[in-house]
């Protein structure tokens, strides 16, 4: 079977990108989606995303982690399946769509920006030296320094296998606030990837309302290893709403693949 593909980045954090809109595509057959996501025998990617037909919506975005499993939500894939619907003639500059964890809107901007309203944040967990919650996507978030000279991968690892996440795994993020008046920098170690990522849009969404309790005002701006992104949103005590991730979506390349 030959697939034709697209391959599109958000901030570094990149992604095979098919229309299944005939439905052609297995999704259970999670060998193939990470033989496509692999970088030296595949196309290389962190994930892999559908475009379907739902009824009530403008499309479906299913989205596979790197290792073939399906996944969770994936902020910067939801933006670059946005892209994708807009260069399909799906959608014009606003979309209504369905993803794992529900309803999603999002526009683009006349520049390509696009933003993307996430779900609402019902609980926090504010520890002593990190914060856990679910953005889409479960997140760790710890404040550290030097953050240039950080043990992403190790430390990263360690927490996502440690004895409370390793069954059902977290993303660890790491951040450094630096001036209130510059953009915050944060890495990522994602879960299904198992590896540092350049961006994670449910991450940075994460770590940008965690630092709204260290004074950071509202929106957040967040430089990562594959650029810039910016998260508005309105948080009463540990209930966020109104959450959106801003940034653009790249489409890099497109091409057929036999499999």
């Amino acid at each position: 079977m030959e697939i034709t593909f697209y391959k599109y980045q958000g901030t570094g954090n990149d992604f095979v990108m098919i229309d299944n809109r005939q439905a052609f595509f297995d999704i259970k057959n999670q060998a193939l989606v990470a033989s496509l996501c692999e970088r030296r025998m595949g196309i290389g990617a962190d994930g892999l995303i559908l475009l379907q037909n739902r009824a009530g919506y403008d499309f479906e975005m299913v989205y596979f982690n790197a290792d073939g499993r399906l996944g969770s939500m994936c902020g910067n894939g939801g933006r670059c399946t946005v892209q994708f619907a807009k260069q399909l003639g799906v959608i014009t500059d606003k979309a209504y769509f369905l993803a794992a964890d529900g309803d999603h809107y999002a526009s683009i901007s006349s520049d390509g920006t696009v933003s993307l309203k996430m779900n609402d944040v019902q609980a926090i967990e504010c520890a002593d030296n990190f914060y856990f919650l679910n953005t889409g996507s479960p997140h760790y978030v710890e404040f550290v320094e030097d953050l240039n000279q950080y043990e992403v991968f190790q430390k990263g690892r360690s927490i996502r296998y440690n004895d409370r996440f390793k069954a059902e795994g977290t993303n660890v993020n790491f951040a450094e606030l630096g001036q209130l008046d510059e953009p915050m920098f944060v890495r990522t170690y994602e879960r299904g990837v198992e590896d540092e990522t350049f961006s994670c849009g449910t991450g940075v969404t994460a770590t940008a309302i965690a630092a709204s309790f260290k004074g950071r005002t509202n929106p957040v701006k967040i430089k990562t290893l594959g650029g810039n992104l910016e998260v508005a949103f309105n948080r009463n005590g540990e209930m966020v709403t109104d959450i959106y991730l801003i940034g653009p979506a790249v489409l890099v390349f497109e091409g057929k693949i036999s499999v």
